[in-house]
């Protein structure tokens, strides 16, 4: 059975590829962007032609959340037109199509965990944009599974851990926000719980209805805020660095963030049988990794 993998490059497509050996009844095929080019209809159309897999994980996304309050064209392109084009392959070659999408299509209003049919809301353009491809991925291709996820980091790529590394060697003393709360990702703990996914016998929810039965939290255990999180990072790797907690108020950016994007994960761990692990361990293993 042939898995297509879309973003190769990224923190998700990067630990998927350091697991599929382990999946050895699978054979997967990896694309970066120059590959293929998932807002490119012809050239999607040619690689589905090509391989007719059984799964296509969509790893691929435009996640500069900042610049796509002015990139919008290119935003929309990637992370809800592609995504609609996708899954209408997905629909016509009979693929189970996995697509990964994002806490941000809230709107941060709420004080506990959101669950799959919550309203969404989103405060910015990305989380717009996303909203949009889960739109679309469900209504072109019945059979979607979309996973959405929250502050995902590894040891590949850009990302907050990444960076709270280096700012606590390069200064003695950071700022952090605190008023921001929600659950951190392992891209490693995400890659492993779509391989369970795709294993299960679960895996055929075409007789699910509504549609939002098609969509599914995924994240480690435990609400913080970013601040936690920084102070976690300096405690796990004893640095010196003072990290003071600010107000989002003083630290302005051109997107607005939802204040609380919590997921409530009850659903995955119950249709799959997913174990999900704690926020702080998890951070420990990347730390380690890293």
């Amino acid at each position: 059975m042939k898995i297509l993998v879309s973003g190769k490059n990224g923190q998700l497509g990067k630990e998927l590829q350091d697991i599929a050996s382990l999946y050895t009844s699978y054979q997967f095929i990896f694309f970066d962007k120059d590959e293929l080019n998932i807002a490119d209809e012809h050239a999607l159309a040619n690689i589905f032609k090509k391989y007719t897999p059984a799964f296509f994980i969509n790893c691929a996304a435009y996640t500069a959340v900042d610049k796509a309050e002015t990139e919008q064209e290119k935003a929309y392109a990637i992370n809800a037109e592609a995504v609609g084009n996708i899954a209408k392959q997905c629909h016509q070659f009979h693929t189970k199509l996995i697509h990964i999408s994002t806490d941000y299509v809230f709107d941060g209003k709420g004080t506990q965990p959101y669950k799959e049919d919550d309203a969404t809301n989103p405060v910015n353009y990305y989380g717009h944009t996303k909203w949009l491809g889960e739109q679309l991925a469900l209504n072109n291709n019945p059979g979607t599974i979309v996973i959405r996820t929250s502050w995902v980091y590894s040891k590949y790529g850009n990302n907050f851990v990444k960076t709270m590394l280096r700012l606590m060697k390069e200064r003695k003393e950071i700022n952090v926000v605190n008023d921001q709360v929600g659950s951190p990702t392992y891209a490693r703990d995400l890659a492993e719980a779509i391989m369970e996914i795709v294993n299960s016998e679960n895996v055929d929810t075409s007789h699910l209805s509504p549609l939002t039965s098609h969509i599914f939290h995924f994240s480690n255990d435990g609400i913080i805020s970013w601040y936690d999180f920084a102070v976690a990072i300096k405690e796990i790797k004893q640095l010196d660095c003072v990290i003071n907690p600010i107000p989002t108020t003083s630290y302005p950016t051109p997107a607005k963030r939802p204040a609380y994007s919590g997921l409530d994960k009850t659903k995955i761990e119950n249709t799959f049988n997913i174990q999900i692990k704690g926020w702080r361990k998890s951070l420990s293993e990347c730390l380690q990794a890293l």
